[in-house]
């Protein structure tokens, strides 16, 4: 009867330890977590609607760009653009909304595990003590105090039941503490990526800013005319084939001063590609009129010569780093290359991004290769959402600010699908 009275007293012990840790008030935070739940749900439900929309107003842009050149297609497409721009800063503003709530949910388990790893020290405290008193104990004093020696046996296993339970403890203790740990790390990588997305709606904000503000020159400086556009528009590609020039000849004293010695090994799989699209044009001399028109001459001006890869894709598409790296420049060019920016990688090879419509990175930050650097999109003078992708040899990159059109990114060019997958 006894060792039964014993063994239940320990097991009540047990069961209200355990019990008491496992709620520790979490009852309240039950219904708080469902709540969260629900709630993180109702956000994906609206990001997964922004993102079609998004891809919709991506493919009108497109068709509108696409149409011919006049100042009523290029409003559409301007008001197109903002349209866009208003959709994905909503859309961040959702995620920043989803991804707060994550880091609420987190902070909820963070402090339910906590409270549970506090229990079973405590539980562990109250064993230790246990044992103590018994030990401090000499067994003349053990015997004078029971009533007879099957008291004494029925004490000491249940003394040792008590000692199994601290390891039990323990164990418990452990795995808990590595739970805090892994939830805590979870929290810091949903703090950064919170960071980031507050980041990129401080760029989409100012990339809005600026397409309405080109719209609104576009208007004035055409009084809403189309005669006054095409006259406008005459005078932009002319200034691009001025930049074009302008970046040739700079461009071409550094590419005849390349020490061979100097580039990596030029093999596919250097870099990756920045985005998934189709190749509207090529790197080197390109036998076409377009060419012809609008870059410096080659070949004995049967060509024109074109310093980068055009890939073409949808407006919006993330366009990523092709390789690890710091970005070491970013500028605008409206009359050549738009919003634009340049890694520095490890190898000591230069890319640069350019007809960005958003970019989603900082100067001097640290990218990985795949990152996603910033949006495609058409600034600059661009017949179409593309990116115009550079590389550069080693230790030639620089930046020249132009008269004609803006910060311009200037090195001996590399043919980069020489470097690509």
């Amino acid at each position: 009867m006894l060792l039964k009275n014993w063994r239940i007293k320990i097991l009540v012990f047990f069961l209200l330890t355990v019990c008491y840790s496992m709620q520790g008030g979490g009852f309240v935070y039950a219904q708080t977590a469902t709540e969260l739940k629900a709630e993180i749900e109702r956000y994906e439900q609206e990001i997964t609607r922004l993102k079609k929309e998004q891809e919709e107003l991506g493919q009108n842009i497109s068709s509108t760009q696409s149409k011919a050149k006049t100042l009523q297609n290029q409003i559409n497409n301007l008001n197109g653009k903002v349209k866009y721009l208003e959709n994905q800063i909503y859309l961040t503003s959702v995620n920043i909304n989803k991804t707060g709530t994550e880091i609420e949910s987190l902070e909820g388990n963070i402090f339910d595990i906590q409270k549970k790893v506090n229990y079973s020290r405590d539980a562990i405290g109250r064993l230790m003590l246990s044992l103590y008193k018994q030990d401090k104990e000499n067994l003349l004093t053990i015997l004078l105090k029971n009533a007879n020696i099957s008291d004494f046996f029925i004490k000491a296993q249940a003394a040792t039941s008590i000692n199994l339970a601290i390891f039990s403890e323990i164990e418990k203790l452990r795995d808990n503490q590595e739970s805090l740990e892994g939830q805590k790390h979870e929290l810091e990588n949903k703090k950064a990526s919170l960071e980031n997305l507050k980041k990129q709606q401080g760029s989409e904000k100012v990339a809005l800013s600026q397409t309405k503000a080109e719209t609104s020159n576009l208007l004035k400086a055409t009084k809403g005319k189309e005669v006054e556009y095409q006259k406008l528009l005459t005078k932009a590609e002319e200034l691009e084939r001025e930049a074009n020039l302008e970046v040739f000849r700079l461009e071409e004293k550094l590419r005849q001063a390349i020490d061979p010695n100097s580039l990596p090994l030029a093999r596919p799989g250097i870099l990756n590609w920045p985005v998934t699209g189709r190749i509207s044009q090529a790197y080197g001399c390109i036998i076409s009129a377009f060419a012809r028109r609008y870059y410096p001459d080659c070949n004995n001006a049967k060509g024109g010569f074109h310093n980068g890869l055009d890939v073409a894709a949808s407006h919006g598409t993330p366009v990523a780093a092709a390789d690890d790296g710091t970005v070491i420049a970013m500028g605008s060019a409206p009359s050549a290359y738009g919003v634009w920016l340049a890694v520095e990688h490890t190898n000591g090879l230069v890319t640069a991004y350019t007809h960005l419509s958003v970019r989603n990175v900082s100067m001097g930050q640290k990218v990985k290769r795949g990152d996603t650097v910033g949006k495609m999109g058409s600034t600059g003078l661009s017949t179409g959402s593309h990116i115009h992708f550079m590389v550069y040899a080693p230790k030639t990159f620089t930046v020249k600010e132009s008269k004609i059109s803006g910060t311009l990114p200037i090195g001996a060019t590399l043919n980069p699908s020489d470097y690509l997958d």
